[in-house]
């Protein structure tokens, strides 16, 4: 189990079908919706304000979200957000991707269907449009999604709604083996 803080007596919510690795840190006004993945090392600070995951979005390792008091960070359905991300008090629309190390400051709203490119850097109060593709520093629009784009992007959210799964019923805390057993198994990705 993660682990979990209340603070000033508010408790995070976690769905019962979200997985959230047991490292991560959750605190305060944070609500993990239904079949969410929360990968190793992330930290949710629902201290300022309310931080809401919401179905089958994925905030994977090393993730940092924070909240402000005024202003709820929403990362809607189906987001992905890239490893080492850092999502500070903003709007993440439906079926948003926001790329590894990317950072989305405050009272940003990004549009749903948009791609953040890996390492860009979305300004505070930038009204990002649906539908393209966000890159460099500071980020800019560089171009429309096709279909195909968004295509491949809920490919990839639907690996990671199954990843949830499978993590629920797959991850147990081990200790190492000395060696490499003869005829290891492999991780398998059906």
């Amino acid at each position: 189990m993660a682990k979990v803080y209340s603070f000033e007596g508010i408790v995070p919510v976690i769905s019962p079908s979200a997985y959230v690795h047991p490292s991560v840190v959750v605190i305060g006004d944070v609500i993990i919706g239904e079949g969410c993945y929360i990968g190793a090392g992330a930290v949710m600070r629902g201290d300022f304000g309310r931080i809401e995951l919401r179905r089958h979005a994925n905030l994977q390792d090393n993730c940092v979200v924070h909240s402000l008091p005024d202003f709820d960070c929403i990362m809607d359905e189906r987001s992905h957000i890239g490893h080492g991300a850092v999502v500070h008090g903003c709007h993440v629309g439906r079926d948003v991707l926001v790329g590894m190390n990317a950072v989305v400051l405050d009272r940003a709203v990004i549009g749903d269907y948009t791609m953040v490119a890996a390492m860009a850097l979305v300004k505070m109060g930038w009204q990002v449009p649906p539908r393209v593709l966000v890159a460099g520093v500071p980020g800019k629009v560089m171009r429309e999604l096709t279909d195909d784009d968004i295509k491949r992007k809920a490919r990839g959210t639907d690996e990671y709604v199954q990843l949830a799964i499978r993590s629920k019923a797959g991850v147990h805390e081990a200790s190492p083996r000395n060696a490499v057993e003869t005829n290891r198994p492999r991780s398998r990705w059906v």
